[in-house]
């Protein structure tokens, strides 16, 4: 079940190698399946959801659900986080992403 605050997806990078080296190799390794948004996405869900990314910094991307996405992005900067995107649409949602003042980079999605 989704709760407001619970590490809900991650999205981590596949710059060093090309998006099909990466799935190869996690197909391999553990028997993971994808599904591909496009030549530059491929989702995972394997335990905790996830997908690799083709042209990010090469760090992965903690991501928490929101079931008030304005509420929590009001919650973050409250706390002293920093919105380094704003809120914006992408297939499946909205999402924001946020540093927190340990300099991590997270975003938080919802419906």
């Amino acid at each position: 079940m989704r709760k407001t605050g619970k590490l809900d997806y991650i999205e981590l990078a596949a710059v060093g190698g090309t998006l099909d080296q990466v799935k190869s190799f996690y197909s391999a390794a553990f028997g993971w399946t994808f599904t591909d948004y496009g030549p530059d996405y491929s989702a995972f869900a394997e335990g905790l959801d996830g997908g690799f990314q083709a042209e990010v910094p090469a760090k992965p991307l903690p991501i928490l659900y929101s079931e008030a996405l304005e509420d929590s992005l009001a919650a973050v900067q409250e706390a002293g986080g920093t919105i380094v995107k704003p809120i914006f649409s992408f297939p499946g949602g909205r999402r924001f992403h946020f540093v927190d003042p340990a300099g991590n980079e997270l975003a938080v999605w919802g419906e």
